[in-house]
């Protein structure tokens, strides 16, 4: 099992800039497992939305909304993810939530709690 703990989250003004970082923990088993690390988000009243992943590897994939605003990347020897969010905006306001999986899963074995981010304009 798997246990991913969210921190960065916070209240900014539109334009600011936020961290968010994702550190796994368990069984080294279980965390060698794991291939893929993400950020998701949920607004209220929205479906929950891909923000970005990486690979083990460091091969990324960002949702089409935050494409040159937000980086994600990735310290394997400390297994933390990190979203670097730029350019925020109010219709970034969203909980954020860390995933993660193992390698030709589809789906996601692994999440967070949530960390709130929120933009004020």
């Amino acid at each position: 099992q798997v246990q991913l703990v969210e921190s960065g989250g916070g209240l900014v003004q539109a334009g600011g800039s936020l961290r968010l970082s994702c550190a796994a923990s368990g069984s080294i088993f279980s965390i060698n497992a794991i291939n893929d690390m993400g950020w998701y988000r949920q607004a209220p009243e929205k479906q929950r939305e891909l923000v970005a992943y990486i690979t083990r590897g460091g091969s990324t994939n960002y949702g089409d909304i935050v494409k040159g605003r937000f980086t994600i990347s990735r310290d394997n020897a400390k297994n933390t993810v990190y979203l670097q969010m730029n350019s925020l905006k109010p219709e970034d306001t969203a909980v954020y939530y860390c995933a993660a999986r193992r390698k030709m899963i589809l789906s996601w074995d692994y999440w967070g709690q949530g960390t709130q981010v929120t933009v004020s304009s």
